[in-house]
């Protein structure tokens, strides 16, 4: 019966000792966890401000670009006025391309013009009358102004409405030029 009493009791003892200890777990680790101090932990090991590099992005029209590249693959003058040529269009509401396509078609990017005239685009050559310009940014902007006001208030803007004009006597392969170099720098 000795036995069966110890037993007894150690089945009864034993849980409530172990709620206990549970209880008591739990009591002393809330505790600690909110009367405990923030520690703050300083770390040697972290970067100091000495390596921060900093970059500053640009954007830039791609179209002065794609003007300066091709005018170099062919050795043109106007290289250095590709910048020029995009001004111009956007001064005058002309497509970037008109200008150095007129060029390649007139005087292949001015490598067949009249001596010292800067006139690449044919404009005001006939018979022995030759249209001059100081340099070739005066003439860039000489002929975007002409076509803005002479040709593009007459509803002509594309290189076969703009022929009828500028070339009429041409029986379509100056349009198919201009169309052709346009299409080169799309």
């Amino acid at each position: 019966m000795r036995k069966f009493l110890f037993i007894s009791a150690f089945f009864v003892i034993t849980p409530v000792a172990f709620l206990f200890a549970i209880i008591i777990s739990l009591a002393v680790y809330h505790n600690d966890a909110l009367f405990a101090p923030v520690k703050t932990v300083a770390y040697a090991a972290l970067p100091t401000n000495q390596n921060i590099f900093s970059a500053e992005v640009q954007q830039e029209d791609g179209r002065t670009e794609k003007l300066r590249q091709f005018f170099a693959r062919y050795g043109s003058p106007l290289e250095p006025y590709s910048t020029d040529i995009v001004k111009a269009a956007d001064e005058y509401g002309l497509d970037f391309r008109l200008i150095p396509s007129i060029a390649m078609q007139e005087s292949t990017l001015c490598k067949k013009i009249p001596v010292n005239s800067y006139n690449c685009w044919g404009f005001g050559i006939y018979g022995s009358t030759v249209t001059r310009f100081k340099d070739y940014k005066e003439g860039i902007y000489t002929v975007s102004k002409s076509l803005a006001t002479k040709y593009k208030t007459r509803g002509l803007v594309t290189p076969n409405q703009i022929m009828t004009m500028y070339t009429p006597s041409s029986n379509g392969s100056w349009a198919a030029g201009v169309n052709h170099t346009m299409a080169a720098l799309e």
